[in-house]
């Protein structure tokens, strides 16, 4: 074995005397050999790089001829190797996290739907939650995944942000699991788009300049001037009219909380869990055909992973002590001391 190919060797072969199937007796040594967890784990690191196992072969500089491992094989190893990443992710602990804001989206994979978690500690830092098979509009899934997350260490009793889709069914599940005193802030770039899709192309420039001057207001200001722009458009186009006075109040969740403006991009949206899912996308493109549900959470547990390994904190994330004063109380946060 060498890092990520094999040798072609003489296997000497042995059997029992005598006639018949089941002669045959194995070496050990050479048994030993067949089973290699570092390779497994450098083919998987290899295609999160976006080789498929066809071109494995290719990415080997040296000694091609003799790389001794063929697609099936690429295959069957991947596949244990991102089975132990699935079994990594899904038992993390957090007891020692002290997460202030959790981001749940979900994401489709050809006909399967995964929902994912991204959770920000006060520092900024950010962490892979959990993944989960269904779509946030499924309840049961919702509530499944929250549960969970409370089962490997995220204390109910701290208070946290949550940022989300515009889910109802997860907005259900975070009141059941966490409890009512927890705020969550609906995803602004989703409420822009479900509006949008509703209006012809002729009034989407103006309506996108409307909502967000509107959501750069104090919360009543900004709450009446959304209403204003429902009353106008909902004798032409009552969709529109009806998706923008939908969940309006949790759009506007951290202007009521008063959080510093360095943080309205991060926490306006879910857009800070829409770029490890880009990541995921980027190391799964090359996937043409999602055979069953365990094959997504493997290559999305992987992908997840790999795409942490370049993770940096948030914007704004000097100012998360804020943050934390607001939903917690002063005297669970202090301001960090200024460095002269």
């Amino acid at each position: 074995m060498l890092s990520d190919r094999k040798l072609h060797v003489q296997r000497p072969r042995l059997r029992k005397k005598g006639a018949g199937a089941g002669k045959e007796v194995e070496v050990p040594a050479y048994q030993a050999m067949q089973d290699q967890p570092r390779l497994g784990a450098r083919m998987l690191d290899i295609l999160m790089r976006g080789v498929s196992t066809r071109q494995y072969r290719d990415v080997i500089p040296e000694m091609a001829d003799t790389v001794g491992v063929s697609k099936s094989s690429v295959s069957r190893q991947t596949i244990e190797a991102s089975e132990q990443e699935v079994e990594a992710l899904l038992n993390r602990r957090f007891e020692d996290v002290r997460l202030l804001i959790i981001y749940i989206d979900g994401m489709e994979f050809g006909d399967h739907v995964m929902i994912g978690a991204v959770g920000v500690d006060e520092k900024g830092n950010k962490h892979v939650l959990a993944i989960r098979e269904g779509a946030s509009e499924n309840a049961t899934v919702a509530k499944e995944l929250l549960e969970d997350l409370v089962g490997r260490g995220v204390k109910p009793e701290q208070k946290r942000l949550f940022v989300i889709d515009g889910s109802k069914a997860l907005r259900s599940a975070i009141h059941a699991v966490f409890g009512a005193q927890h705020p969550v802030q609906r995803c602004r770039a989703h409420k822009l788009r479900n509006v949008l899709d509703h209006l012809p192309q002729e009034q989407k420039g103006q309506m996108k300049s409307a909502m967000r001057a509107a959501w750069k207001l104090n919360t009543q200001d900004g709450m009446a001037r959304m209403k204003k722009l429902a009353e106008w458009i909902e004798r032409d186009y009552p969709a529109a009219a009806a998706s923008l006075r939908e969940g309006l109040e949790e759009c506007f969740t951290i202007n009521r909380l008063d959080v510093p403006p360095s943080l309205h991009r991060c926490l306006a949206s879910t857009n800070l869990i829409e770029s490890p899912h880009s990541g995921v996308r980027l190391r799964t493109r090359r996937v043409c055909r999602w055979r069953d549900s365990s094959m997504v959470k493997r290559w999305m547990a992987s992908a997840f992973l790999a795409t942490e390994k370049n993770f940096r904190k948030i914007m704004g994330y000097k100012d998360l002590w804020a943050l934390d004063a607001i939903l917690n109380g002063s005297k669970s946060a202090a301001r960090p001391e200024a460095v002269g």
